[in-house]
């Protein structure tokens, strides 16, 4: 089994996803914050009518002078999410940082805005302490036997998107990766 990671294994399926989520709107901004080189949101904008403006983050540099450089947690902070309809954390692992981030956005703000994210937790994945400690959980428990509290990651995610808010949460899942939207 190849266990390398690989920028947009499974493309179809989010895709997929992002397609049938996307807003009926003429004109559609997007902040991508795993940029990587594009390829998801540039397939997507070949395949549908509406205009897709795009301002990408990625920490990696690369050639392209629209994408901002950098860790994408320092450069949300300045960013005003309102004007996106879409977020999309296209993450090697669990965005955590960054979804309580936009939790804690003003919300008022925030209505209706379609949150794309992709959870990967390989076997002995360990889930971030701050979100099992947002699930009740004391940083003493997770350190004394952690694998018991890193089983079943995508329910204990899908259990703080809930505390956060999030009644409704559409998913492909394939192995150990989940691809979910859902929305403010």
């Amino acid at each position: 089994m190849n266990s390398v990671q690989t920028d947009n294994s499974n493309l179809l399926a989010k895709v997929n996803l992002r397609i049938a989520h996307l807003p009926q709107k003429s004109k559609i901004n997007v902040l991508d914050a795993y940029h990587g080189e594009g390829i998801i949101w540039k397939y997507i904008s070949e395949k549908v009518k509406s205009d897709i403006q795009i301002t990408a983050i990625e920490r990696k540099p690369i050639t392209d002078d629209l994408v901002l450089q950098g860790d994408n947690r320092k450069i949300l902070p300045s960013l005003y999410l309102e004007k996106f309809d879409i977020i999309d954390l296209d993450a090697y692992g669990v965005p955590f940082d960054q979804l309580e981030y936009i939790f804690n956005y003003d919300r008022k703000k925030m209505i209706h805005h379609g949150i794309f994210v992709t959870f990967i937790q390989s076997v002995y994945g360990r889930l971030p302490v701050a979100m099992l400690k947002k699930l009740g959980y004391s940083k003493k428990m997770v350190e004394k036997v952690p694998s018991l509290f890193n089983r079943n990651g995508i329910e204990k995610f899908k259990s703080y998107l809930a505390m956060r808010g999030v009644d409704r949460i559409f998913i492909k899942s394939q192995r150990e990766k989940h691809y979910l939207h859902f929305t403010t």
